[in-house]
């Protein structure tokens, strides 16, 4: 098998993921725009591989992707179509490692979303998708930082507020005590906004350091 799109069979297989285990995120656009995709291109799509699990795992607990990079290997397919870098891992080194197995087993892989490739069609090495995965690595720790930030920012302007007009913190709970929603809204507006994005409920815990139980009661009251 080669890399040379000029000269090889024109086969293509989709692998598209989604971190909700349930039926609240769908594969069903990227699979359609992957397709069309493959079809306008004139590739042979092959399979199709669908995954519902978070992009924070590791490779090895990726087993529909596994799976889908041994089939590309065993049957000669020439190219692996994805929406996007994200799909393929959210921790730099796993996405690194995934390309670099692909590198060595000549499997072109096309991120549709950034428009790049590993290898262009004369079977040449892509030098700027490295630096690209790195870049955007990088701009989603920060911002898993910034929300964090935000988030003990929040956190301490509202025992502030609250010492300074009882002389308590406010974060103990009296017997029988309840917080209003307004008062919920408030001191977890962060993981609202996250639950409201779409995000799965443990990359929530992971972003906010909330407990799991707290974000999957906030995620039932509110109706998210």
């Amino acid at each position: 098998m080669t890399a040379n799109l000029k000269d090889a069979e024109m086969k293509s297989v989709i692998y598209a993921r989604v971190s909700s285990v349930g039926d609240r995120q769908s594969t069903k656009r990227q699979v359609a725009d992957l397709t069309t995709y493959s079809n306008n291109n004139g590739f042979q799509l092959k399979k199709i591989f669908e995954e519902h699990i978070s992009g924070a795992k590791k490779n090895k607990d990726r087993a529909v992707l596994n799976e889908c990079l041994e089939y590309c290997i065993s049957n000669d397919v020439v190219i692996l179509l994805i929406s996007e870098l994200s799909r393929l891992g959210r921790n730099v080194d796993e996405v690194l490692a995934n390309v670099r197995f692909c590198k060595e087993h000549q499997l072109n892989v096309f991120f549709q979303k950034e428009n790049i490739s590993i290898f262009d069609n004369d079977g040449k090495e892509n030098p700027f998708l490295t630096i690209m995965i790195a870049v955007l690595g990088t701009c989603a720790q920060l911002e898993r930082e910034n929300i964090y930030y935000r988030l003990e920012s929040g956190r301490k302007q509202y025992v502030d507020k609250c010492i300074k007009e009882t002389g308590k913190s406010g974060l103990g709970r009296k017997v029988g005590y309840r917080k209003t929603k307004e008062q919920k809204q408030q001191q977890y507006k962060e993981v609202l906004k996250l639950l409201k994005g779409g995000y799965p409920i443990r990359k929530v815990v992971v972003l906010t350091k909330v407990s799991e139980s707290t974000v999957m009661r906030l995620k039932k009251e509110f109706e998210l």
